[in-house]
């Protein structure tokens, strides 16, 4: 399948079986893709295999071995890193074939990585996605592509199969740059909206009577629209994306602002409220930051 479409039928490393990774790879495989699924995790190499019925490979370089594609859906460009130049791994896939990174890595690291995997003879494609597990299982994420228009076509049959809005914003990195820039959105959103909630709390206002003000209002938001209903209000605090995660993607978004020389005093401000809140609640979900906050004032 060298150089043609990634159609149902071809073979698919899928590397990272985190709660992301194992309803995408799930899906893929529903939809008739020869799946080869790969963790570090013992874990989560079982999670996917209880879930799937087949067998997890122990290494890389056996999940990729003449596959037509390598998916990585990964913490951060240091493990895609890892695994791409591991030893046997960009030789062991198909002639032709692609490494699609659907990680939220870093775009300065993705740039210098995409020329390391190209010089092998295959196409490289960065492939971010906003949704949460939510969107994995329904197939409904949003992706952010960034590739040549010839590696990305190649690519569309597989994302179609995981998501319900792709955009393709440019060459490789650019969904990445996207993605980190757009989660830089995101947290300053939700972090105003929990600390304006808060007030209005504390002013006497019934919550659920103002964000029904709000949403029918220009101060709406992601944020007011899904995450305080869903997961605050109830306390849930359940999205499936995790505070950690989140502040690491804060974090690469103001690496880019401060390299391309744009303004950044308030994502400066935004991530070192997230790094705050990251290094109180390790393991929380990025959701439990209105809980954080309160307990702040």
């Amino acid at each position: 399948m060298a150089d043609g479409e990634l159609a149902p039928g071809a073979a698919i490393a899928f590397v990272g079986l985190g709660r992301m990774g194992v309803p995408m790879s799930l899906r893929l495989l529903s939809a008739g893709y020869d799946m080869r699924g790969h963790d570090v995790a013992a874990g989560a190499r079982r999670a996917f295999e209880d879930a799937s019925g087949r067998d997890a490979f122990a290494t890389a370089h056996e999940a990729v071995a003449g596959a037509d594609a390598l998916i990585l859906m990964l913490p951060d460009s240091r493990a895609v890193r890892a695994v791409v130049t591991a030893e046997r791994v960009l030789e062991g896939l198909a002639p032709g074939g692609v490494v699609i990174d659907m990680s939220s890595s870093d775009p300065v690291e993705t740039r210098a990585l995409a020329p390391e995997v190209e010089v092998h003879g295959l196409a490289f494609v960065d492939a971010p996605v906003s949704g949460g597990v939510i969107g994995a299982e329904a197939g409904s994420l949003a992706i952010m592509v960034g590739g040549d228009e010839r590696a990305v076509a190649r690519c569309m049959p597989v994302f179609g199969e995981l998501g319900g809005s792709i955009h393709h914003v440019g060459d490789v990195a650019a969904g990445h740059a996207v993605k980190a820039l757009n989660n830089l959105l995101s947290a300053t959103h939700l972090l105003a909206t929990v600390e304006a909630f808060e007030a209005a709390r504390r002013f006497g206002l019934d919550p659920e009577r103002m964000l029904a003000a709000v949403n029918a209002s220009s101060g709406r938001s992601f944020s007011t629209e899904l995450k305080l209903p869903r997961y605050v209000f109830p306390g849930t605090f359940d999205a499936g994306f995790s505070l950690a995660l989140m502040s690491k993607d804060v974090r690469t978004a103001l690496d880019l602002l401060r390299a391309t020389g744009a303004p950044d005093r308030l994502a400066e401000t935004t991530a070192s409220l997230w790094d705050e809140a990251a290094s109180d609640l390790p393991d929380a979900d990025h959701t439990e930051i209105a809980r954080w906050s309160e307990r702040l004032g």
